[in-house]
């Protein structure tokens, strides 16, 4: 028979020691992105929520997918909160940033379209087409639309990840989020999950790389153009 070759202490420490590196590690994202947004955001949906919110240039509004050529209920809720800010005086404009990659597929235009039919006027609205993820469309926000404060919304689960990109791309960004756990528990767990992959990959892009949007210009000025108006 043959004998059984059990590991040696200095192999099963060296073990654990790469344990708790590859654990460390696969947090670090994480906890960069909490502790970077925890005193600049709040989940909606509490009486008077709106109140709590640091009025801000604009609502930067992240896209979340279309069916059908609309937008997803997720994505239909952050427009919600975007309207009900609009509404309050919390923020003087709506930069709507989303996919337009294909001719086929056009993010910005549909969620204007939606807020337009729920009574927001146009002239508020500014729709960046070239959102292609929450980086480039923090950068976006700040170097092409001119922005300088604004308020981040998107959902509960994104909200540590999207606050904290647009912070490290220099916006006073405060962040307000959806509860979708309430509508959409098993979706709202699945994409929790993600995030803890796409956070490495913002840590990446924002911190380690400075990567710049897949389209970093031209400016634009229609955003500066509501602000000038509403002032």
């Amino acid at each position: 028979m043959r004998r059984l070759v059990h590991p040696s202490r200095k192999t099963l420490r060296r073990g654990y020691q790469t344990l708790v590196l590859l654990s460390v590690l696969a947090l670090a994202p994480m906890t960069w992105a909490w502790l970077g947004s925890a005193p600049h955001r709040l989940v909606a949906g509490t009486d008077g929520w709106t109140a709590r919110v640091p009025v801000a240039e604009a609502a930067l509004v992240l896209g979340a997918g279309l069916a059908g050529g609309r937008p997803t209920p997720m994505l239909a809720a952050r427009l919600d909160l975007a309207a009900e800010l609009y509404r309050a005086g919390r923020v003087r404009a709506l930069l709507l940033s989303g996919d337009n990659s294909r001719r086929d597929y056009d993010e910005p235009t549909a969620m204007r379209d939606y807020l337009l039919a729920r009574g927001v006027p146009g002239e508020v609205v500014v729709l960046d087409h070239a959102g292609f993820d929450t980086w480039d469309s923090c950068v976006r926000a700040r170097q092409v639309f001119g922005a300088r404060r604004l308020t981040v919304v998107t959902q509960a689960f994104h909200l540590p990840r999207a606050v904290t990109l647009c912070r490290t791309a220099g916006l006073e960004a405060f962040g307000v989020g959806d509860d979708s756990t309430r509508q959409w528990a098993a979706a709202t767990y699945v994409y929790a999950t993600r995030e803890l992959v796409a956070t490495g990959k913002a840590l990446a892009d924002a911190v380690l790389l400075r990567a710049e949007p897949v389209f970093p210009g031209p400016p634009e000025t229609s955003l500066r153009a509501i602000l000038a108006r509403a002032r």
